[in-house]
């Protein structure tokens, strides 16, 4: 059984939640970004409207060093600001840890999100539960749910050495 529905859909923070949500920002432009490993990455993306460079610290739900990519989630839909931004400018930059990475996103489709999905509430299983409560997405623990929250969830994938370079 697919759950498309959502009991409620997540806005992003704002007030004091926002501020401690944009402090991994800061840890990276301290040049510490090294303390979060590889579970969290820096994405440069350029401003739609403004055209403004903006900044924003994701999870990282996959990745693959020796191939140079990294698999994103928008916890907030398909509306997030990054998200909407690299729908329209693709190629853009990362920093993982130190080390920057000229990198083009790929936007993966339902059935991809739905493996993705799959694997992470495997290695990471009360995160996984969590994170679907805070999205309003069922979530049991079965491998069903996190392959229906998959598919309710955009995935991005970023990969590198797509021959862009940054300026």
């Amino acid at each position: 059984m697919i759950h498309t529905q959502r009991t409620h859909r997540p806005a992003p923070p704002t007030g004091w939640r926002r501020l401690v949500a944009r402090l991994p920002v800061l840890v990276y432009r301290m040049g510490l970004g090294a303390l979060f490993g590889g579970r969290l990455l820096l994405l440069h993306h350029t401003g739609r409207v403004s055209g403004r460079d903006r900044q924003a610290v994701l999870e990282v739900v996959e990745s693959d060093s020796r191939a140079g990519t990294w698999v994103v989630a928008s916890g907030f839909g398909a509306r997030a600001a990054w998200y909407q931004n690299l729908l329209v400018e693709p190629q853009t930059v990362i920093q993982s840890g130190n080390r920057h990475h000229a990198v083009t996103a790929h936007f993966l489709g339902p059935d991809e999100g739905a493996d993705i999905m799959a694997r992470y509430a495997r290695r990471h299983p009360r995160t996984a539960r969590r994170l679907c409560a805070f999205l309003g997405l069922p979530a049991d623990g079965t491998d069903g749910d996190f392959r229906d929250a998959g598919r309710a969830i955009p995935f991005v994938l970023l990969r590198a050495g797509s021959g862009f370079r940054p300026l």
